[in-house]
């Protein structure tokens, strides 16, 4: 019986998780969760798995307390709740699904107190990839990836020697965009941005993937989990989303990983590596499939795409400035206060502003989420887009 905690346990990653918790509860237990928002979900899976822990923003306004009068589950608050939760001693495994650079000290603080991590937070190691990575060799604390992309590399790559790796593939479906022409962008609705064709996701995932900023950010997370350089990454369309990523060897081989587009899959795998469970999902039926398709990324209509390769090759602070831009702005996108290219064109503007500091420290990469968060405050974007600023 592994004990389990869950960072985000009301997101699309969390309540998938405890799906898989639910099919293998004689291999799991959950000893805490954590969540930003849906108070209400949250409190139901409390009454369901009575967690020792739960940590939600502000334990008053939250009133989670009174949702669960009889339970003995111990409610903290803040990031400061989130380091206490990470540090739980009964935890086996922290599954980070947090999205935004909330997870980096959460993170920073479970593989301190030595816990397995199933990794599903992009940003942390966009930010800090480089600091994450050196503590977790420090610590002798495996990462196991989450994300789908970095599952399959990670499962291609299983056994192989990284020396032995020339290339990554990773695949996009190109998001619920791909088809657009780059003269209607500016039109896009927060609800067409969130309609992904193939993957259930939150909101700010969804924008990601509606510009390819994710995959953007994708590409600055697996040079850090697999110790490849930025060139040796490249991006493919392919919107059957079968071929979830594919690795090419120095021998020119190619290993691709392939299965239904369920997030079950490579969520259950990071808990129960190194071995494989039945999942209970339907296998591929090729016959139906019939085609796949691929095709390299339009960066002109995904300009986000291109800054995110552009950061990651100068590496430094520079990542972190990309990553504030963009949560900053997707936010206001959400709340209709710019226009999805406006994204793009604001992340552009503050990384020419930005002076990288090479080989930063913690409280350096801190100072320049913050220092790059302020600068579209200062740009005063509440009523007014970013191409007219």
């Amino acid at each position: 019986m592994q004990n389990i905690i869950i960072f985000g346990s009301t997101g699309s990653i969390g309540v998938n998780a405890l799906k898989v918790v639910r099919r293998l509860k004689d291999k799991f237990r959950v000893v805490g969760l954590s969540a930003r928002a849906n108070i209400e979900l949250l409190a139901q899976q409390v009454k369901e798995f009575s967690p020792e822990t739960v940590v939600v923003p502000d334990a008053q306004a939250a009133g989670l307390d009174r949702k669960i009068p009889k339970s003995k589950t111990r409610i903290l608050a803040g990031i400061d709740g989130l380091v206490e939760l990470a540090i739980q001693k009964n935890a086996d495994i922290a599954l980070m699904a947090i999205s935004t650079s909330a997870a980096l000290k959460p993170l920073l603080a479970a593989i301190g107190a030595k816990k397995k991590i199933a990794l599903a937070n992009k940003e942390s190691l966009v930010m800090a990839g480089g600091i994450v990575i050196k503590k977790a060799k420090q610590n002798n604390v495996s990462i196991i990836p989450v994300d789908s992309e970095h599952s399959a590399i990670f499962q291609c790559i299983d056994n192989e020697k990284l020396e032995y790796v020339k290339n990554i593939y990773l695949t996009a479906t190109g998001g619920p965009l791909r088809k657009m022409p780059y003269s209607k962008m500016h039109l896009v609705r927060p609800e067409d941005a969130i309609r992904h064709p193939r993957w259930s996701m939150g909101k700010k995932i969804s924008v990601d993937s509606a510009t390819m900023m994710n995959k953007g950010l994708e590409v600055i997370e697996a040079k850090w989990l697999f110790n490849v350089n930025t060139e040796n990454i490249k991006i493919l369309v392919h919107p059957e989303a079968v071929v979830h990523s594919m690795v090419e060897f120095v021998d020119n081989s190619v290993l691709a990983q392939m299965a239904v587009t369920d997030m079950r899959l490579p969520i259950q795998y990071a808990l129960t590596y190194p071995d494989r469970l039945n999942s209970g999902l339907p296998c591929l039926d090729f016959a139906a499939i019939k085609r796949l398709n691929f095709a390299k990324p339009d960066l002109k209509k995904f300009p986000c795409l291109g800054l995110a390769f552009e950061a990651s090759k100068l590496d430094g602070t520079m990542p972190a400035v990309l990553n504030a831009v963009n949560e900053e702005l997707v936010q206001k996108f959400l709340n209709n206060n710019i226009k999805l290219t406006d994204i793009a064109k604001g992340v552009e503007k503050v990384m020419k502003k930005h002076k990288v500091i090479k080989d930063p420290g913690l409280a350096e990469i801190l100072e320049a989420d913050k220092w790059a968060r302020e600068q579209i405050n200062i740009a005063n974007l509440t009523k007014m887009t970013l191409s007219k600023v």
